[in-house]
């Protein structure tokens, strides 16, 4: 493919995205209508769409609205002159029309860091002068991290392993399991060491959440919103645990019996009457549902989508998962509230009000991590019960 015909690929997928259609699935579709198109073509396509989104606002004020007008803002943010892309000819876009070709005015600061309105106050408020940075910090691709299955394999191991594979990683400093993939990524699935269950891809930050929990051998330990299991399985490197996980939705969970027989783990899997029957559990991992802000990089379309309702239903969703949880914790034991989200909100507010229903819990740590760190942004508090 043409570079040009690549931007008309990727202004139809946004176009698919922007009416309703899940970015994964509007770059699924197409890659199965257009076999013409090879890897390169594809991750190149993706890298598009994905940039797009990621700054949907600004690209929109310096383009125009729709796919196409987010791939002309792309070019201008990036220097590019349209002209010589958008020419009509082949598979290329149509050429520029007058209304587009008009001046635009500058950005505005909000617009320049691709946030929405009404958020701004709350995360103004929230990351105080970090709020630029990190919303800069949005607009960039989100670097690929491994968590080394270290119960099996050592960091340098894993490293030179993977080095044979042509993919180059170094250590990370956000988590003593972390090493930051900086060639190869689209090697990983395939490579041996990642079919060995010796690596996992999961976010640096990710993986110092789970390194900052209080695990000891021999405990009993539940991940009470496990998802797919990435702090699951990296709870399970950590220590030997009796090690169980459940979901609201158990479909998120179809994956880890198989994920957990590659890294040579046992998890049992609980739905809702289960886990009280099991309990009381040594530590409870609650990583609760959230706006996601803080993964805005990896999820673009989640910072356009969330609405103030959703947030709202969001921070009530939080609060129940918390009183929920409290009563299946041992006594002593510990309840680890966290998210990716960077509202405080979602966060040290929710944890104040924990605190405050109920009487005698205790906040034994907690910590803030943002995009500037290198990882996701994440939050963590350690409630210990009484």
């Amino acid at each position: 493919m043409t570079p040009s015909a690549r931007l008309s690929a990727a202004i139809e997928i946004l176009d698919r995205v922007l009416a309703g259609a899940s970015a994964e699935q509007a770059l699924t579709n197409w890659g199965r209508a257009s076999r013409f198109a090879g890897s390169g073509d594809r991750a190149a396509v993706r890298d598009l769409v994905f940039e797009a989104l990621r700054c949907r606002r600004s690209f929109a004020a310096m383009g125009g609205l729709g796919g196409r007008g987010l791939i002309l803002g792309g070019l201008r943010a990036a220097g590019t002159d349209p002209a010589g892309l958008f020419t009509g000819e082949g598979h290329a876009p149509a050429p520029l029309t007058e209304e587009e070709l008009e001046p635009r005015p500058p950005l505005s600061e909000l617009e320049a860091l691709d946030c929405p309105d009404w958020l701004a106050p709350q995360l103004r408020d929230s990351l105080g002068e970090r709020f630029a940075p990190v919303m800069q910090a949005l607009r960039h691709r989100a670097p690929v991290f491994l968590r080394v299955n270290t119960a099996r394999c050592s960091l340098e191991e894993a490293r030179q392993r993977l080095a044979v594979e042509a993919i180059i990683a170094e250590p990370h400093p956000l988590a003593a399991t972390a090493l930051q993939v900086t060639a190869g990524a689209r090697k990983i699935h395939a490579s041996r060491i990642y079919a060995e269950g010796l690596v996992e891809l999961q976010d640096a930050a990710s993986q110092a959440v789970v390194e900052a929990l209080p695990l000891v051998a021999g405990q009993r330990v539940l991940d009470y919103c496990a998802g797919g299991g990435g702090k699951t399985l990296a709870m399970a490197a950590r220590a030997r645990l009796a090690l169980f996980a459940h979901d609201a939705d158990p479909g998120r969970m179809r994956d880890l019996p198989v994920r957990a027989e590659r890294a040579g783990e046992r998890v049992a899997l609980l739905d809702g009457a289960a886990v009280s029957r099991q309990a009381p559990f040594d530590l409870v991992l609650a990583d609760a549902p959230c706006s996601g802000s803080g993964s805005w990089r990896r999820a673009p379309e989640a910072k356009w989508a969330l609405t103030e309702a959703r947030l709202q239903a969001l921070c009530a969703l939080q609060a129940d998962i918390l009183d929920r949880v409290a009563p299946l914790v041992a006594p002593g034991g510990h309840l680890a509230y966290a998210t990716c989200s960077l509202l405080s909100v979602e966060n040290e507010a929710q944890v104040e009000a924990f605190l405050v229903r109920h009487p005698g819990w205790q906040r034994r740590d907690q910590r803030v991590l943002t995009p500037l760190d290198g990882g996701d942004g994440f939050f963590l508090s350690l409630l210990a019960a009484p």
